[in-house]
C-alpha cells in the first residue's frame, strides 16, 4: 500500500515538475546554508582552540608597567621595570610551575647565501616549558648557557625552511648580527597564534646572549616581560594575587600607588575567544536555519496549491472507497518526499560547498556528520510539520463537495 501511495505521489510531483522544483529549492538552499555555515563556524572555533592550546595552558603574563620619572609619567613599557631577578623570585613562589623572562627583537639571519628577517627572543628553557613546545629534533640550551651568554639558538619550523631547506639545522652555524651562533635544536611546528601570527617564524637564545651581545640594554638585566604558568587552572588567583605581592614588595612600591608593571591572565583572555568563536558558530547556524523555515512555508503553501487544483481528483477517491487516512497519508507523503529529496541535494551542495570554500577561500571549515544529520532531521520534520496542514485540510473534504468543485 505504501509503495503504491509513494508511485502516486512520485507521478503527481512529476505532472508539474517545474512547481517541484521550485518548492524543493528552498530545502535545498536551507540545508546547504546551514551545513556550510556551521562548517565555517566550527572551523573557526578549531582555529581559535589550536591557537589556545599552542598557546600553553594556565598563564600569565607579566609586562613591564609605567612609571613615573621626574614627575613625567612614562608609557607602559618605555622603561623596563622587569628583571631577570624578579623571574628567579617567581619561580619560588607556590603552585608557580614554570617561569620564562624574556627580551624579543627583530634581527637578520644568515647561512650561506640565505637570509631571513625574523623575531628573536632572549629567553631562558622555562620557555619551552610555558609554551609547551617541545623539540622537534636537537637539544636546548641550558643554564650555564645562560651564566655564560653562549651564542646559540634554536630555531622556528619557518626560519628553518627558509634558510635550511630540507637541510638539517641541527649542528650548523648561522650569523646574527654578522655573529656566529650554533644551532641547538630544530622547535617543532606550532602554527599561527590568536592574532593571525606565525609562531614558527622565530629563533630563540639564551636570555643573557640576547641582553649583551644582540641587543644591548641600558637597564642591567631588564626583560620586556615574563611569562608564567600556573599548576592549575584553580590555583590562578592565588598565584596572580602572589605574583602582585612579591612583585610590588621587590619595586618597593609604597601602599597605593600604582604598579610599575601589569599582570595579564592569557587563560582568561583565551577563554574568551574560544567562546565568542563558539557563541558566532552558533549565530551562524541559526540565521542559516532560517531559511529551513522559509522552505517549509514553501512547502506548505504549494501543497495548499495542490489541494485546491486536485480536488475534484480527491472527491472520485473518496466516492470509490478511499479513506480520509489515506488522502491524508497520500500529501504527507508528497511533501515529505519533497522534503527528503530536498535535504539530500542540500546536504551534497553543503559539504560540496564547504570544501571548496576550505580550498580557494583559505578560511578553516570542519566538517562533522552532526550538524549534516541535525539539518536533514530539521528539515525532514519541518516539511511534515508545514505538509501536514493541507494534508488534513484534503483529508477533512466530504466526496459531494469535493466533485461539485469548479
Amino acid at each position: 500500500m505504501i509503495a503504491a501511495m509513494l508511485s502516486e505521489a512520485w507521478v503527481a510531483m512529476g505532472a508539474n515538475r517545474l512547481r517541484t522544483f521550485l518548492t524543493m529549492l528552498g530545502m535545498v538552499i536551507g540545508v546547504s546554508a546551514v551545513i556550510l555555515m556551521l562548517a565555517i563556524g566550527q572551523g573557526a572555533q578549531q582555529r581559535v582552540q589550536a591557537s589556545i592550546a599552542s598557546m600553553g595552558s594556565n598563564l600569565f603574563i607579566i609586562l613591564s608597567g609605567s612609571v613615573t620619572s621626574g614627575g613625567v609619567r612614562m608609557g607602559g613599557g618605555a622603561t623596563p621595570t622587569l628583571t631577570l631577578a624578579d623571574a628567579q623570585a617567581l619561580e619560588e613562589l607556590p603552585s608557580v610551575v614554570a617561569v620564562a623572562p624574556t627580551s624579543p627583537g627583530t634581527a637578520q639571519i644568515v647561512y650561506g647565501s640565505n637570509n631571513w628577517s625574523t623575531q628573536v627572543s632572549g629567553t631562558t628553557p622555562g620557555f619551552l616549558i610555558v609554551r609547551d613546545w617541545p623539540l622537534s629534533s636537537g637539544a636546548v640550551f641550558t643554564e650555564s648557557d645562560i651564566r655564560s651568554a653562549t651564542r646559540v639558538a634554536l630555531l622556528g619550523q619557518t626560519v628553518a625552511t627558509n634558510l635550511f631547506g630540507d637541510e638539517d639545522p641541527v649542528g650548523k652555524t648561522i650569523r646574527i648580527k654578522n655573529s656566529p651562533y650554533l644551532v641547538l635544536g630544530l622547535l617543532s611546528a606550532k602554527g599561527q597564534s590568536l592574532d593571525g601570527r606565525d609562531q614558527d617564524d622565530t629563533v630563540v637564545v639564551p636570555v643573557t646572549t640576547a641582553q649583551r651581545k644582540l641587543f644591548g640594554s641600558q637597564f642591567g638585566g631588564a626583560v620586556r616581560f615574563i611569562m608564567v604558568q600556573a599548576e592549575s587552572d584553580e590555583a590562578m588567583p592565588a598565584v596572580e594575587r602572589s605574583m602582585n605581592e612579591l612583585l610590588r614588595q621587590r619595586h618597593r612600591i609604597r601602599e597605593g600607588a600604582d604598579n610599575d608593571f601589569s599582570v595579564r591572565n592569557l587563560t582568561a583572555l583565551a577563554n574568551t575567544a574560544a567562546e565568542t568563536a563558539q557563541v558566532m558558530s552558533l549565530m551562524l547556524g541559526a540565521i542559516a536555519s532560517v531559511s529551513l523555515l522559509v522552505g517549509g512555508i514553501g512547502i506548505m503553501n504549494i501543497m495548499l496549491v495542490s489541494v485546491t487544483e486536485r480536488t475534484r481528483e480527491i472527491g472520485i477517491r473518496m466516492a470509490i472507497g478511499a479513506r480520509s487516512r489515506d488522502i491524508l497519508l497520500q500529501f504527507l507523503l508528497e511533501a515529505i518526499i519533497i522534503s527528503v529529496i530536498g535535504c539530500m541535494i542540500g546536504v551534497v551542495l553543503g559539504v560540496g560547498g564547504a570544501l571548496l570554500v576550505g580550498r580557494f577561500a583559505d578560511m578553516p571549515v570542519l566538517i562533522t556528520i552532526t550538524p549534516i544529520l541535525m539539518a536533514f532531521a530539521v528539515a525532514a520534520s519541518v516539511g511534515v510539520f508545514f505538509g501536514y496542514y493541507p494534508a488534513r485540510k484534503a483529508a477533512s473534504m466530504r466526496p459531494i463537495d469535493a466533485l461539485r468543485f469548479q
